[in-house]
């Protein structure tokens, strides 16, 4: 009988890098799916799906990331106002001029896990180059 035994991340023990990704003409959805993977930890041999293994991502210059094929025009975003009839929609080039972080944000956090983790909260994302996060000496990814 052998003695394999399955590897479990406990949560005190999980060391949480800083990772900054340039969003400079690349598509939005490679870059949400890079990022999400990252967000979770299954970029780590120490991924467990039940621990906050994942890191934090700043994403810079959100707004010159590009959409391909006809998502400029076609793909919409639902939204509620939360007053009465304030159901809106835009599409993805709409966001993109006027709420490109948003957009960023809402994409990412949709190839997620819906867990009590909350894993979203580790994502910052910034429309031009500039962020407040050099205290935590991010390290720049290619993706």
């Amino acid at each position: 009988m052998s003695d394999s035994r399955s590897f479990m991340a406990v949560k005190e023990k999980v060391e949480h890098q800083w990772y900054i990704v340039d969003a400079t003409d690349k598509p939005l959805g490679r870059i949400a799916s890079q990022v999400a993977k990252i967000l979770m930890g299954k970029n780590k041999p120490t991924y467990t799906p039940h621990v906050d293994c994942g890191d934090f991502v700043v994403i810079i210059n959100a707004e010159k990331a590009k959409l391909t094929g006809n998502k400029r025009l076609k793909s919409t975003v639902h939204y509620y106002t939360g007053y009465l009839g304030g159901f809106r929609s835009a599409t993805y080039g709409e966001m993109m001029d006027k709420k490109p972080v948003q957009l960023m944000e809402r994409v990412v956090k949709g190839m997620l896990p819906r867990t009590r983790l909350k894993l979203h909260k580790k994502l910052k994302v910034y429309a031009g180059p500039e962020h407040p996060h050099a205290a935590q000496r991010p390290v720049a990814i290619e993706v």
